[in-house]
């Protein structure tokens, strides 16, 4: 069994605004800055034993400040990005609905086969991340994994862990910078 410290990247402008980031590489605002200094100062009284970050710059910078107060080196890993969500990146959910209001729709309904137009579906997400998780259950037993990722990802992660079913993705999302602990066997959930 693995213990998984899910961590959500620190805020970025993008957060902000309520805009999709998916795979646009945007940098952390001084605010994330702050919010990675407090989560680190935090993981000081019971640290991980390795840090995995997706390679999307407001996860590795967020994995980065964490690491360098616990001296510990990030391993960057791309199949912890973000969902790529295709021609929606950098627009806001209202402009979203009003240029796509059937595309979006279909991929709520249906989030493991359809995807965002140029984009990823869910369940190719799915796919990449329980691989990552496969390894990294495979390569750390018994140890304490802090994981930088992104919201969908950790939803997927956390889909896992609980054994719920895809459809409860979009409420899993974490919010910025939370913390959560999950265990998992190979496999399955601890």
């Amino acid at each position: 069994m693995t213990t998984f410290l899910l961590i959500r990247h620190g805020q970025t402008a993008w957060n902000l605004e309520g805009r999709y980031t998916g795979q646009s590489d945007v940098s952390l605002n001084e605010t994330g800055r702050n919010q990675a200094r407090q989560l680190a100062a935090q993981l000081r009284n019971n640290p991980p034993d390795v840090i995995y970050a997706s390679d999307l710059v407001r996860a590795r910078e967020t994995a980065e400040i964490i690491a360098a107060s616990l001296a510990l080196p990030v391993h960057a890993d791309p199949r912890l990005r973000e969902v790529d969500q295709g021609e929606w990146e950098g627009m806001v959910f209202a402009d979203i609905i009003a240029r796509y209001e059937r595309e979006f729709a279909a991929r709520k309904a249906d989030p493991l086969n359809v995807a965002p137009p140029g984009g990823e579906t869910v369940g190719q997400v799915h796919a990449r991340v329980q691989a990552a998780v496969h390894d990294l259950v495979a390569r750390h037993p018994g140890r304490r994994v802090a994981l930088v990722a992104h919201g969908m990802v950790l939803a997927l992660i956390r889909l896992q862990a609980y054994g719920y079913p895809i459809e409860r993705v979009w409420e899993l999302v974490p919010p910025n910078v939370q913390v959560e602990e999950v265990e998992i066997r190979e496999g399955r959930s601890g």
